[in-house]
């Protein structure tokens, strides 16, 4: 079984880091720069960053910015926030970004995804599904931060992204979001056994434990989190942070 890749996935408001709790009660981190050098410093398998309230205005992810962060970052890097179009999707990687990410635009135009990857091959094309539970305890799909809920099946809409070609698929919990109690592994087993394609948990860890057991239960291909690389405990004392060698190797422990 190959090693899932150990990714810090960092929130981008108004070109800061900041982190949120169950997509809401943001805290500001610092600068993406910053925290770019950092992880290069840490040896970051890859990095991850989403601009949280680029869909809700109607805009995209600075172009400029992810420029920044290609001429600094020593690892691949994935950006996410507000793409719907293909030109986006050829400026972003044109200015460094290994792959974008996708997550409004697939949920009310699911056939983009058969567009982008055709143009850009499906390792290029990630899609990021927020996932949280209705009034009825139902999984749904849901975008815009979790403000807006979809009528898909999430099962249904996760094989029918790899259906349309997608390369990669992140399964956030949004109730998880920031709450540094372990992943909803679970949720992420059911979607990881249901397709081939390559899955990325998200939502809810808070340290190296807590990707030890993700992995230990789920044939996922990476541990994505925000609270586990930016904060050094519960406590929420800002520190950025990534395992040593010797602590990734405790992680792949079975």
């Amino acid at each position: 079984m190959l090693r899932p890749r150990i990714i810090p996935v960092l929130l981008l408001k108004d070109n800061c880091l900041v982190k949120s709790v169950k997509f809401k009660n943001y805290a500001y981190i610092g600068d993406p720069l910053n925290a770019v050098k950092l992880y290069n410093d840490l040896k970051a398998d890859e990095l991850v960053f989403l601009d949280i309230n680029a869909s809700k205005n109607g805009t995209v992810v600075s172009f400029n910015l992810v420029k920044e962060i290609g001429e600094e970052a020593n690892m691949p890097f994935s950006v996410g926030g507000g793409i719907n179009s293909l030109i986006q999707i050829e400026t972003l990687i044109k200015n460094g970004a290994e792959r974008v990410i996708i997550g409004n635009k697939a949920a009310v135009d699911p056939e983009f995804i058969i567009t982008a990857s055709k143009a850009f091959g499906s390792s290029t094309i990630t899609v990021c599904i927020d996932v949280k539970k209705n009034l009825f305890g139902k999984e749904i799909v849901c975008t815009l931060n979790g403000k807006t809920a979809h009528k898909y099946n999430v099962l249904d809409f996760v094989q029918r992204m790899e259906q349309n070609g997608v390369g990669e698929i992140i399964i956030q919990s949004v109730e998880r979001d920031g709450m540094m109690k372990g992943y909803d592994w679970q949720l992420v087993k059911i979607i990881s056994d249901a397709v081939t394609v390559p899955v990325v948990a998200l939502g809810g860890a808070g340290s190296y434990n807590h990707l030890k057991e993700m992995y230990r239960f789920c044939k996922v291909r990476g541990l994505g989190s925000g609270s586990t690389f930016v904060y050094q405990s519960d406590m929420k004392g800002v520190l950025i942070n990534y395992p040593t060698s010797q602590e990734k190797i405790s992680i792949y422990e079975q």
